[in-house]
């Protein structure tokens, strides 16, 4: 079986670890030659990596393995790029987050203005990634799970079109897991049919192998606990924020019991609830850094402190495994059936064929192909559209350089109740951001 190369892109991010314990874990499904992680930030990223390379020696050491800051090194002779960069770091998804909050907006690092200020810097990044992967290793593929995921495949879409790059997201696989403890079955056992854009979407199905049917289950479930369950709780050492959203969902499918919803949607159809429950002064950022970003850091210095990470530290990141998945679908041509961000064309018919959508996919040597999903509802379509087109201006804000379309996105977002608070907002996010936003004028 051929072994590939591969270049991590995002190396010092709190990820990185599970995500190399997760390939280990798979090197049998997935064999590979080399692993290289690629950062700018070479002091963050040389702490994971020295930890890393302790690791690998005890546990795989045919492996080569590197970590850089030269694009060259990192990106020559690699048959996969996995992206999960975060233009800003942690410092910026706080004033994401707090900077809609203190004009009562939503502040979330996906949704909202948090996302439109996290997405104006990512397309930046992501493009300077794929320009490297293209100009070092042009037969290359780049599986991406940066967020916010909705933009950044939006501007992949408009600014590299003919690029090898791949948009998926991992919170469908976070969800189907919860939906299969929910009924008691392995979640590889199960088929979704799912529509809608990133974090924005409703599953209409969810079969066993056997055809056998348990959408009105789950709902049931749902309509009474959201998709938060006991295991989850025991053995993920969930944050209470995460519970809180899991447990929302119960909200959503009282707006539209038809689908299962994405949990996402609060940020959406409960705007005002989510700003009433946030804590202006320590959000979601705070959490992270205060929680896995210590973790990870402490338990890589203690590696490099005792020489062996022998006594653990790093844990697998198990429901990434969609990565090996999705690489060896392009590898092995498995013909492997995903959730993938794709451009439409049909996929949904009454839906624009340019827009980005999440839609189950079939994933062989040549990319995804979209499974027709047909027509979508009325309450369903407005929203999705409302949504996109949020996207869309953002994307166009970005190349022309607009304050004007910026501001139209903003104002357009459900989560903005006027076109004064989108400009407030943005005004204060401009400044947060003069570093990394392109000059709008």
């Amino acid at each position: 079986m051929k072994k590939f190369s591969v270049v991590i892109a995002g190396g010092g991010s709190t990820f990185t670890p599970g995500i190399v314990m997760m390939m280990l874990d798979n090197i049998d499904r997935f064999p590979m030659r080399e692993l290289v992680l690629y950062d700018n930030d070479g002091d963050r990223q040389a702490v994971l990596g020295e930890a890393l390379e302790i690791l690998l020696k005890e546990q795989a050491p045919d492996l080569k393995f590197s970590y850089t800051t030269d694009p060259e090194e990192a990106f020559t002779d690699k048959d996969f790029c996995m992206a999960h960069i975060r233009v800003g770091k942690y410092e910026m998804r706080e004033k994401d987050e707090k900077i809609p909050l203190h004009h009562g907006v939503i502040g979330q690092e996906t949704c909202g203005p948090g996302g439109i200020a996290y997405g104006m810097r990512s397309i930046t990044g992501m493009l300077e990634i794929i320009d490297h992967m293209e100009t070092y290793s042009p037969d290359c593929w780049m599986l991406n799970y940066s967020n916010p995921a909705a933009i950044v495949a939006e501007a992949c879409r408009v600014l590299r079109p003919n690029s090898k790059v791949l948009n998926i997201c991992d919170m469908p696989v976070g969800t189907l897991r919860r939906m299969s403890q929910i009924i008691g079955k392995d979640p590889q056992d199960l088929e979704v049919r799912y529509f809608g854009l990133n974090h924005f979407g409703w599953w209409t199905s969810v079969k066993d192998k056997e055809g056998h049917e348990y959408l009105d289950q789950i709902r049931d479930y749902v309509a009474e606990n959201g998709y938060l369950t006991q295991v989850e709780v025991d053995t993920q050492h969930m944050d209470q924020s995460w519970q809180e959203t899991h447990k929302k969902a119960k909200d959503l499918l009282a707006v539209n019991p038809r689908y299962l919803p994405n949990t996402y949607l609060k940020y959406y159809l409960y705007p005002d609830y989510e700003v009433a429950h946030s804590d202006r002064d320590y959000t979601r950022a705070n959490e992270v850094m205060n929680g896995r970003e210590k973790e990870v850091f402490s338990a890589a210095r203690n590696i490099i402190e005792k020489g062996t990470a022998s006594d653990g530290g790093f844990h697998i990141d198990s429901h990434a495994s969609f990565i090996v998945d999705l690489a060896r679908a392009i590898a092995f041509n498995t013909h492997e059936r995903m959730l993938m961000i794709v451009e439409n064309n049909g996929a949904i018919a009454n839906f624009p064929d340019d827009a980005m959508v999440e839609v189950p996919c079939i994933v062989g040597n040549d990319g995804p192909e979209p499974l027709a999903q047909g027509k979508i509802p009325a309450f369903e379509q407005a929203l999705m559209f409302q949504q996109v087109t949020v996207e869309k201006l953002v994307v166009e804000a970005y190349v022309e350089q607009s304050y004007q379309k910026l501001w139209q996105a903003l104002t357009l977002s459900k989560t903005i109740p006027s076109a004064k608070v989108a400009k407030d907002i943005l005004d204060d996010l401009i400044e947060a951001n003069k570093d990394y936003w392109p000059e709008l004028h």
